[in-house]
């Protein structure tokens, strides 16, 4: 089973890094698909999350991690892959994703979409709420991979 967790990353949390290796347990391969959304402002470069995402995942040999522009179908089909990953947090997160499963599918019907649920610890995070308690110079140690929080840190010019 060939999988894709696709997503902006910006940056990449705990609350995501749960998904993977859960993900994980049930592919052959993981694609971490990291997008450049055009409709974020982003903090980090798409080459910079793809390079903190790797460093979190390298000495996992069935998860790769890589860039992709346009439609997440056609980045799929370039891959052999057959079922997205997302994660979903609260009723709002359900709605949009429910929203893109079925536009997924509508473009390419032999897609299938699979809904994760991140630990309990994690349902509040969101790289939005990283983002704020780092530019405020608060605590995210607890909230991100080591390597993300290195990057944070130097972004901030916090010490």
């Amino acid at each position: 089973m060939l999988g894709v967790y696709p997503g902006s990353f910006d940056p990449f949390t705990l609350g995501h890094k749960d998904i993977v290796e859960r993900a994980a347990k049930f592919c052959d391969k993981l694609f971490i698909a990291v997008s450049e959304n055009i409709n974020k402002k982003h903090l980090f470069t798409l080459d910079e999350r793809v390079e903190m995402i790797r460093e979190v995942f390298s000495g996992n040999s069935n998860i790769v991690v890589e860039s992709f522009s346009g439609l997440l179908v056609d980045y799929m089909q370039s891959r052999n892959a057959q079922y997205i990953i997302r994660g979903l947090r609260a009723v709002s997160d359900f709605e949009y994703e429910f929203q893109m499963a079925f536009a997924n599918r509508n473009i390419n019907n032999s897609v299938e979409t699979i809904f994760m649920v991140p630990g309990s610890q994690y349902l509040f995070l969101s790289s939005t709420i990283v983002r704020d308690i780092a530019y405020n110079k608060g605590d995210v140690s607890n909230l991100v991979p080591e390597p993300v929080y290195k990057k944070l840190m130097e972004k901030y010019n916090i010490k």
